[in-house]
């Protein structure tokens, strides 16, 4: 099961115990927020896009958008989404827990700059009714991203 993966995986720095599972779904934006009682655009959703021979994911902010323009400027490919069928057998988690923890070799993850405007953001942990809260250094460390990007659209950083 995808969420003792990222069990297993948080342990290693004593962390698992901060992974929060609940009654409801929290597989969409809007019911993670509901099961957390935050507001959404703290959800950190993880989207993951097929480029040519490899697969990557990118973490935003529950509030945010591809922007086809920016995808395609960033990495040379039009933005392509896996079809369920695809996440669980690439990524090594299913729709509505894919997140950047315990994730299968090869994949690279990447930070959307809409996350930065907040202190801790939600991740899912591996199943559609799981998250963590992390700070945004927590999220960069534990996530072992590449890079951050700007590839998203409708978010504006608070003043």
């Amino acid at each position: 099961m995808a969420i003792e993966k990222v069990r297993d995986y948080f342990s290693q720095w004593n962390l698992d115990t901060r992974i929060q599972e609940f009654e409801t779904s929290s597989a969409t934006v809007e019911l993670a927020a509901q099961a957390l009682g935050c507001a959404p655009e703290r959800i950190a959703k993880t989207l993951s896009f097929k480029l040519e021979e490899k697969c990557v994911l990118v973490v935003t902010a529950g509030d945010a958008k591809i922007d086809n323009a920016k995808f395609k400027a960033h990495f040379k490919t039009k933005a392509k989404m896996l079809s369920p069928d695809e996440v669980d057998r690439y990524i090594g988690h299913g729709i509505g827990g894919v997140c950047p923890f315990a994730i299968n070799d090869g994949v690279d993850v990447y930070l959307d700059h809409s996350l930065k405007r907040f202190e801790t953001v939600f991740p899912a942990c591996g199943s559609s009714n799981s998250a963590i809260e992390l700070t945004i250094d927590e999220l960069e460390k534990y996530s072992n991203s590449v890079a951050w990007s700007d590839v998203c659209k409708n978010w504006q950083l608070q003043a």
